[in-house]
């Protein structure tokens, strides 16, 4: 699987397996600023989604296409999104984790220049997937350069923060260790260059989120 970068930026990611035996891939939007190639909503492309593979199958010439994924037998406003795909709208989620005890599936979805977002994906919504998380029409819980937008169908962020001292979030994993029992089930993650961290805890009175 070869993807064409446009541009310098972005052009990392992360590959991970999944609860599901699946391997995951993330991948940015191509680079440059403010998804100026347009990849972030457009179902053509593999650049600004989140990629879901079987890698198990020996028959396949290199991988093949789980058959549940969410794209492969459905469009998307009318339009045919690649078989690989398993969420859009995303600008550079270069690190992701799922939760090693419930499966959910955590993103951290590096901002333009204003806003860093983490996502929280329930395992349930892992199966089905055929998520939408909003950029660049949304820059974490906010419309992106608009006072206005249409944010029907789209999965905004758990949490988000703002460039006052930050500039790039990195994901990091829920904690299910057993040295430090208050820390069950906490999503620690920071930002690359504050060199904060963040402890996560959400819970059913909306949760709380430390530095």
């Amino acid at each position: 699987l070869q993807v064409e970068q446009p541009a310098p930026n972005h052009n990392g990611g992360m590959l991970a397996f999944g609860p599901d035996g699946y391997l995951w891939a993330g991948l940015g939007d191509g680079g440059a600023a403010n998804d100026v190639f347009g990849n972030g909503q457009n179902p053509a492309t593999l650049l600004g989604k989140m990629l879901r593979l079987d890698v198990r199958d020996s028959t396949a010439s290199a991988y093949a296409i789980p058959a549940d994924n969410p794209w492969l037998a459905a469009d998307w406003n009318g339009q045919d999104v690649r078989d690989e795909v398993w969420a859009v709208g995303l600008r550079n989620p270069w690190r992701f984790s799922f939760d090693r005890q419930t499966g959910d599936l955590w993103i951290a979805d590096v901002g333009q220049n204003l806003i860093e977002e983490i996502n929280m994906v329930p395992a349930a919504q892992v199966q089905s997937g055929g998520l939408n998380f909003g950029w660049p029409l949304m820059e974490g819980r906010s419309c992106f350069q608009s006072q206005t937008c249409d944010q029907t169908g789209l999965v905004l962020p758990i949490t988000d923060y703002t460039h006052e001292g930050n500039c790039s979030v990195t994901g990091g994993y829920v904690y299910r260790g057993q040295a430090h029992p208050a820390w069950n089930g906490v999503y620690f993650y920071g930002d690359y260059c504050s060199g904060r961290l963040w402890a996560l805890a959400p819970d059913a009175g909306g949760g709380w989120n430390t530095v």
